[in-house]
């Protein structure tokens, strides 16, 4: 039966960039499929619809231009942060990708350098501007919705998890 919107399934991945660096995969997160609600913006848009109308044990391979993963770099997306907002400790860095709070939550955000008493940090995603390439197998179809206690990224831990990097 094809997958269809709505629908829970899990999926086995591994994402490439054009030179055939991995940059995530089932393996990398574990070995445990990915589950997610079908066409409910969980993942990144040309993902998601990727697996509509596919079927159980389909393996295929899809090539993502930005505009259907994570948009493209924008400028002017910088901003200035003070040394002594962030904790103690942290090897402030260029290039460290960090959570940050913004309007709509935790977003990551990368350090694009550092100056005396100043971090600018980038606040486009890390993976904006990047062609993203998958390869897909479907593992496993109707599954169980995760129960509403859960954080929703198909790891199965619930909201008070610490996620140990899963998310």
């Amino acid at each position: 039966m094809a997958v269809k919107k709505g629908e829970w399934i899990k999926v086995k991945y591994e994402g490439t960039f054009d030179d055939g660096i991995v940059f995530d995969s089932t393996k990398m997160n574990g070995g445990t499929p990915l589950k997610f609600q079908v066409g409910m913006g969980q993942l990144i848009k040309g993902f998601d619809n990727s697996v509509i109308d596919k079927n159980l044990g389909d393996e295929y391979s899809i090539r993502l231009e930005p505009s259907e993963a994570y948009g493209e770099r924008k400028e002017g997306m910088t901003q200035r942060v003070p040394k002594v907002q962030f904790p103690k400790g942290v090897d402030l860095q260029p290039g460290l990708i960090l959570m940050v709070m913004g309007p709509q939550g935790q977003m990551p955000a990368s350090i694009k350098s550092i100056e005396e008493d100043m971090v600018i940090i980038d606040l486009n995603h890390p993976m904006a501007g990047k062609v993203l390439n998958f390869k897909i197998k479907i593992v496993e179809t109707d599954c169980e919705p995760d129960p509403p206690t859960t954080c929703g990224c198909g790891c199965g831990h619930d909201q008070s998890n610490t996620h140990n990097g899963c998310c």
